[in-house]
């Protein structure tokens, strides 16, 4: 939900800088209006963008232009299948100082800058692309068991050529999950290529100037984080990267053209840039058209097509498009069924309530027995203590006696024959020899 954040002094903020960004972009890119609308959509949800064309058509150029509207340090790395790990990411090297003494200093490479552009980024083999992931995710770096972080803001903004095959790597799977967009960039039409031509006759430098900073970007970004979304929108979204997978619970027929469905990245992209495209349309809620807008760009490099769909000529935006107007169709009954086991739920948490006061009494119970275990311990203590005092003259007496003791054994040993006798004896015995021997002394004084 929104929060202090989110005031009307930030929604200004962010539109006036967002139609800024656009108008400056705007000199250097001509046409490729959704192109330029998911690119910068992405930059400001803080994703990575795949942009996916035949050569000449402003992918490089699009991203130089970015790199000087958002006022951020740029960096290309043109992959080729020599490239090592370490010229993406940097190495360490031996230096030596004044006195001639040789260390290690860490060379930083070109990843750590705020835009990358990852140019033919399929061109480098797996190797080589697996430098990207943590830097893609994490954005750490690490290099000799050491980790570095990157500066924020972090995109990675990369190019492939379709076409040519030869000296390419596919990129693997968890590569392209990182990807919060795949952007087809289209070829212009006639119109638009006139415009092109006329331009590049002028100049071929980029004239677009900065827009905006880093940390303007940033608080932007937090706006957008904001904005709240329905739970009816949040539910749709959900079902919608569900459904992509061909053992689903909801019965898309379309999803039998998919050999796998989207990850969990795949709707936290969605999520998170229905955010942005709501501001950047004028709305402050997200809506099922942000979601719909969204679902080709997210989920078309995250799933893989069948053979079923292959050799009916489909392709993932076609089928994407498909599973989207099925799942409305069947959204209202879903709906309903997730109202109602949500009610069940309800139900059944508040039946389980009662059950927790039962344990009060208990509790209480327990304060008296410990009330009435306390008392019976004092007299105790004070037994105790004459218990002590009489043994203690008991000690004493028996210590002159002991020349004395010893000559009544053998008396007593001639009454041990009654066996009656001595229980009777043996108990007054011991006082009155303790009394009239203490009596006598004290009345012969």
């Amino acid at each position: 939900m929104a929060t202090e954040t989110v005031n009307q002094n930030s929604l200004s903020f962010f539109k006036e800088k967002s139609e800024k960004i656009f108008k400056e972009i705007r000199k250097d890119v001509i046409g490729q209006n959704e192109v330029v609308e998911f690119t910068v959509l992405a930059i400001i949800a803080g994703g990575n963008v795949l942009l996916e064309g035949a050569p000449g058509l402003g992918k490089t150029r699009l991203v130089r232009s970015l790199g000087r509207v958002f006022d951020l340090p740029f960096s290309r790395i043109q992959f080729t299948p020599d490239l090592m790990p370490a010229d993406v990411t940097g190495t360490n090297i031996i230096v030596k100082d004044a006195n001639g003494n040789s260390s290690f200093s860490f060379q930083k490479g070109p990843i750590f800058s705020n835009i990358v552009l990852a140019d033919e980024i399929n061109r480098a083999t797996p190797k080589t692309q697996s430098a990207l992931l943590e830097a893609m995710q994490e954005h750490t770096v690490t290099v000799m068991g050491e980790s570095r972080k990157l500066d924020e803001p972090f995109f990675v903004l990369a190019t492939q050529n379709p076409i040519e095959q030869d000296g390419t790597y596919p990129l693997p799977e968890a590569q392209m999950d990182r990807f919060m967009f795949k952007v087809i960039v289209p070829f212009p039409s006639v119109d638009e290529l006139e415009k092109i031509v006329n331009v590049t006759q002028k100049t071929m430098a980029e004239t677009a100037l900065a827009a905006c900073s880093g940390e303007e970007l940033l608080m932007m970004r937090q706006t957008a984080k904001e904005i709240p979304v329905a739970d009816d929108v949040m539910y749709y979204a959900m079902l919608l990267v569900s459904s992509t997978y061909p053992d689903n619970a909801f019965g898309i027929e379309n999803a039998k053209y998919l050999r796998y469905g989207a990850s969990p990245r795949a709707a936290q992209a969605i999520i998170t840039a229905a955010k942005v495209r709501a501001l950047l349309h004028g709305r402050y809620n997200v809506s099922y058209e942000d979601i719909d807008a969204l679902a080709v760009p997210a989920l078309r490099h995250r799933i893989k097509l069948s053979f079923e769909a292959v050799t009916s000529k489909l392709t993932t935006d076609t089928v994407i498009k498909n599973i989207i107007t099925e799942l409305k169709a069947k959204l209202p009954a879903l709906q309903k069924a997730r109202d109602e086991r949500r009610a069940k739920e309800k139900k059944a948490q508040v039946a389980a309530k009662p059950a927790a006061p039962a344990v009060k009494p208990a509790t209480t119970a327990a304060k008296p027995a410990a009330a009435a275990t306390v008392p019976p311990a004092k007299p105790a203590a004070t037994t105790a203590k004459p218990a002590t005092q009489t043994a203690a003259p008991t000690v004493k007496p028996a210590a002159p006696a002991t020349a004395s003791a010893v000559k009544p054994a053998a008396p007593t040993a001639a009454p041990a024959a009654n066996p009656a006798a001595p229980a009777d004896a043996a108990k007054p015995a011991a006082p009155e020899a303790e009394k009239p021997a203490h009596k006598g002394l004290f009345g012969r004084k």
